[in-house]
């Protein structure tokens, strides 16, 4: 027997852990160099702490993480198993989801339809995925801003790439998938969607049903016009191909919803994002393109630098006290001034009506912003902004837009909101009200049901049964509301508003709506709109003295195993890429083979023992190490950097030399361990284990009175018990999870 603290093997080895320091002391991220072990407790030796550390090369800024579109017949068949099995939805659960109010109608129009709600996620990391999109479909979302398409689509991007400690800053802006992937992802969360309510297993109010997916491209008419966006472009103006193909991939125990009804057209309409610094005579080509050739509704989204160095500057270091934030002179020189915006507005709007399409403008885009935060990578000069600060730039552009146009030019709107905002940005009329940043918070997808929970308790107050109704009705008298809060009344109590009757496909909805005259709407959209401007830039929740704590940290240091398994770290991931497995209470047998093959020799160590039940683990594919994870768990480290990482397939394992982490499949383990490569076979308790230098076979329940094979090195066979215990776990069906429900 020899120590834990003296020669275990190249892998298991004591180290002292580097400090990486970040621009706050309190903020630490640790890169392992090697295993440690080290004894828990000092009185019971045999209780030791084990930290892996394969996983360090994703402690670098590699940019070698792409994500992997996962199999449709595989997603629909989780989708179902785990709703039949755990009441979850790719890890959110029943509780969380949000199926509409029979005594209300939520329902807003948007380029010329009518989704439920006027509630969605941004363009950005939440409408990328097919799971993403359905699981803000599942806590109520119903207008997707899609994630923005652009003929570059191999773009490098810098990792990590989020950074939502206090507000929100980011340095991704297009898709990181391929073309071609994301109209697959857009039409696979179509079907999907389309399955969930055909099933009746979510059990959706009446009129809560009705979607609409809005596309986004950028970022000049070159690209736009090339044939790989036109392509995209025709996809989902036209999808009946694919859909037709995804119908077949329905597996067998699906069968009954092959025939789900969903339209070929995916979407019609279309938010422009103009990046930072694009002409305005570019935009204006752009959007009279989409109308003219395609026939696309259109929404162009401004940046704030619209409102102009000087105000920019007095409401955000001024105002709000963020004299930390620091946007360069060339944001405004480069961006469309507003006598600019103006013009192109009037221009595209009069097209829009000749056409008979609808136009439409977004406020806003990211501020662009100096990286100064010392968390997003030191080679990105400028950084996108988002959260509570850009919030009331905004609105100050909403407030100034309506002087100008009144309510004649619909208005979407992205910045800030989140569930105490929500109500009150829904009584100016905006329409959708998407979210991001937010959602990056403790929680994900799960925080969008308190937005419909708040709304609808100020409509109840009010004795409004419609959102119409409410833009009226929230500040005319009848009741007076905090339009910048919760949207709770200062008058007592909700009064009945009885039953709402309708179809699934919004019958409810074109009832209650049209039952408000349009010059009342559009007088109570101005007055609400003056109301809340006036009211967010003195509000102090958007301050910097609000909005510059960190998460909380505790004095620990993350763990592969035996973390503190809180879980923050699974809903906090927009992809799903984190997630939790059973192992028990396990006991890891901790061996080194030496000698020869005709005179093994087996030295052990203390087991090393895990005392929690559940542990953590992240599905490579979906994992492009944004680092959102890192910021919320609770312990130093992250953990999309140190916990098991598992690969999707073998192929895609075989393809990332430089991600270690491992692929399971039935008898087979294959991991990647500093470089080091291993394969690992097992028939009952029989095991086949192979690497570099040797091929061996042992009994796991015996392994010093069973081993043979050859070997010209040191192995270290704790490896194979760790693999092995991973492949049971991970693939026990009993906890879905992507690994195990790849068909």
């Amino acid at each position: 027997m020899w120590s834990a603290k003296a020669k275990l093997s190249p892998f298991l080895a004591e180290a002292q852990l580097p400090l990486r320091y970040l621009d706050d002391a309190r903020k630490l991220r640790f890169r392992m160099e090697g295993l440690e072990l080290r004894s828990r407790t000092p009185h019971r030796s045999s209780l030791i702490a084990f930290r892996l550390s394969p996983f360090a090369r994703r402690a670098t800024m590699s940019s070698v993480a792409e994500l992997v579109p996962y199999p449709f017949a595989s997603l629909a068949s989780r989708m179902f198993r785990e709703l039949e099995q755990h009441d979850s939805i790719f890890d959110l659960p029943r509780r969380k989801f949000f199926t509409g109010a029979p005594d209300l109608d939520f329902s807003a129009r948007f380029s010329g339809g009518i989704a439920s709600s006027p509630l969605g996620p941004a363009a950005g990391p939440h409408t990328q995925m097919a799971q993403n999109i359905v699981l803000a479909w599942l806590g109520g979302a119903r207008i997707f801003e899609l994630k923005t398409v652009q003929v570059r689509d191999d773009l490098v991007i810098p990792r990590p790439c989020i950074d939502m400690r206090t507000v929100g800053y980011n340095a991704e802006w297009s898709q990181e998938l391929k073309i071609a992937e994301s109209l697959e992802e857009y039409v696979k969360a179509a079907m999907l969607i389309a399955m969930l309510r055909q099933s009746g297993a979510i059990g959706l109010a009446p009129g809560f049903g009705d979607s609409i997916f809005d596309m986004s491209v950028g970022y000049d008419l070159a690209g736009i016009r090339s044939e790989k966006v036109g392509t995209f472009l025709g996809g989902m103006l036209d999808a009946s191909a694919a859909i037709e193909r995804l119908r077949r991939e329905i597996p067998p125990e699906l069968g009954r919803l092959r025939d789900v009804e969903l339209p070929s057209r995916i979407s019609n309409t279309l938010t422009l994002s103009t990046f930072h610094g694009c002409p305005p005579e570019e935009i204006e080509r752009i959007v009279e393109y989409l109308m003219r050739e395609w026939g696309i509704h259109c929404v162009v989204k401004f940046n704030p630098t619209l409102l102009g160095r000087d105000e920019v500057g007095r409401l955000l270091h001024d105002v709000l006290g963020y004299t930390d934030i620091h946007v360069p002179d060339s944001a405004f020189e480069r961006d469309t001034s507003w006598p600019r915006a103006v013009e192109i507005t009037e221009k595209l709007a009069g097209i829009a009506a000749s056409l008979g399409l609808s136009f439409g403008v977004k406020f806003s885009n990211t501020l662009i912003v100096e990286n100064t935060g010392g968390f997003l990578p030191s080679s990105e000069k400028e950084v996108y902004l988002s959260g509570q600060p850009l919030h009331v730039l905004a609105v100050s552009l909403v407030c100034r837009f309506r002087g100008q146009f009144g309510d004649r030019i619909p208005i979407s709107f992205s910045a800030g909101i989140d569930p105490t905002n929500y109500a009150g940005a829904v009584a100016l009329g905006l329409v959708p009200i998407t979210v991001c940043t937010d959602l990056l918070k403790p929680g994900g997808y799960g925080r969008l049901a308190s937005y419909h929970e708040r709304l609808g308790v100020a409509m109840r107050a009010c004795g409004a049964k419609s959102i119409d109704e409410y833009i009226v009705k929230v500040n005319g008298g009848e009741a007076e509301t905090d339009p910048c809060g919760a949207g709770t009344p200062a008058c007592a109590s909700p009064k009945a508003s009885g039953d709402v009757t309708g179809t699934a496909s919004g019958g409810a909805s074109h009832r209650a709506q049209a039952g408000v005259p349009a010059p009342q709407l559009s007088d109570a959209k101005l007055r609400n709109t003056e109301l809340y401007a006036d009211r967010a830039a003195a509000d102090p929740r958007y301050s910097r003295a609000r909005n510059s704590k960190l998460p909380p940290r505790i004095d620990s240091r993350l763990e592969t195993f035996d973390c503190l398994t809180c879980d923050k770290c699974i809903p906090v991931c927009p992809n799903d890429a984190n997630f939790s497995f059973v192992t028990g209470r396990a006991r890891i047998p901790v061996m080194v083979l030496r000698g020869t093959p005709e005179r093994p020799e087996i030295e052990t160590a203390d087991d090393v023992v895990l005392e929690h039940e559940e542990q953590i683990a992240t599905f490579a594919d979906f994992c492009n190490e944004c680092g959102n994870c890192d910021v919320f768990c609770p312990e130093e480290g992250g953990p999309y950097q140190f916990k098991p990482l598992f690969f999707g397939s073998e192929a895609e394992w075989s393809r990332w030399k430089e991600r270690d982490g491992f692929y399971v499949r039935g008898a087979l383990a294959i991991g990647r361990v500093k470089g080091n490569e291993y394969r690992l076979e097992v028939d009952g308790t029989h095991a086949r284990f192979r690497g570099d230098g040797f091929d061996v076979e042992l009994e796991l329940a015996d392994p010093g009175r069973s081993i043979r094979g050859t070997w010209s090195r040191e192995v270290d066979l704790t490896w194979c018990f760790i693999m092995d215990l991973l492949r049971r776990s991970v693939l026990d069906p009993s906890k879905v999870n992507y690994v195990n429900s790849r068909l």
